[in-house]
């Protein structure tokens, strides 16, 4: 069947895979909110992500980990007070250098909607929708893209069913109509292969995924400038 939307993640699939020290991200915003206890402040923002990251992840999707806002909150810290918002300031520039696209997406994004393909974004992220639009914007990818979906407004996420189906549902095609590209064998490959998509693997990862012998994606890129001969050459299958 032709292809008729490609959905991506945005991390290390949009973007370059980067490792990044999730200590040192709350750091940067601690040592704005409490100089005195920075340190201690840091260590218990990133322990409580870490504790949502893994009760999303134990829960296949079925909980969202929701917005970052919820995370501050659950601190006891106000996420109005002028002190918070200069810190969460130094917070999103930490990130500013990770979330710059990749040097191919515009070139992909622009062919893929010369095809006649609507272009989707279905990522996990904590981040409002609002962050990721002044991205998209920023990198001129925001006019190529039709429906982007965050799981910060879910109550799901990557690999539930039901996250794909919200894109899905907002592109108005069919599952064997999509395809899905993503870095992760298990959030994106093997959540997309149950939601009957069909996927495109970027292997470019360095998490320590999860043994998933049944991820197996129906094709590999090596770069994103890959992923338009693929979805071609689907097209042009009988």
């Amino acid at each position: 069947m032709a292809v008729r939307a490609v959905v991506f993640d945005w991390g290390g699939t949009l973007t370059p895979w980067h490792d990044v020290d999730l200590t040192a991200q709350w750091y940067a915003y601690a040592q704005v909110y409490d100089p005195a206890e920075a340190a201690s402040l840091a260590r218990r923002l990133r322990d409580r992500e870490e504790q949502l990251w893994q009760q999303q992840r134990a829960s296949a999707g079925a909980v969202s980990t929701g917005a970052l806002d919820s995370l501050f909150l659950a601190e006891g810290i106000d996420i109005n007070d002028a002190r918070h918002l200069r810190a969460l300031g130094h917070y999103l520039d930490f990130w500013l250098p990770h979330t710059y696209a990749d040097p191919d997406a515009l070139d992909l994004l622009r062919g893929l909607k010369g095809r006649g393909c609507l272009v989707g974004v279905l990522s996990n992220t904590m981040w409002p929708r609002s962050y990721h639009q002044e991205v998209f914007a920023r990198d001129d990818l925001d006019a190529f893209i039709d429906v982007a979906v965050y799981s910060s407004e879910l109550s799901v996420a990557k690999p539930h069913a039901s996250a794909f189906g919200v894109v899905l549902q907002a592109l108005a095609v069919r599952p064997e109509e999509a395809v899905f590209v993503g870095d992760r064998l298990w959030d994106d490959i093997q959540g997309a292969r149950e939601a009957g998509m069909r996927t495109i693997w970027i292997p470019h990862s360095t998490l320590p995924g999860r043994e998933v012998p049944e991820a197996r994606p129906d094709a590999t890129a090596q770069r994103l400038q890959d992923i338009l001969g693929i979805v071609e050459r689907w097209d042009q299958l009988p």
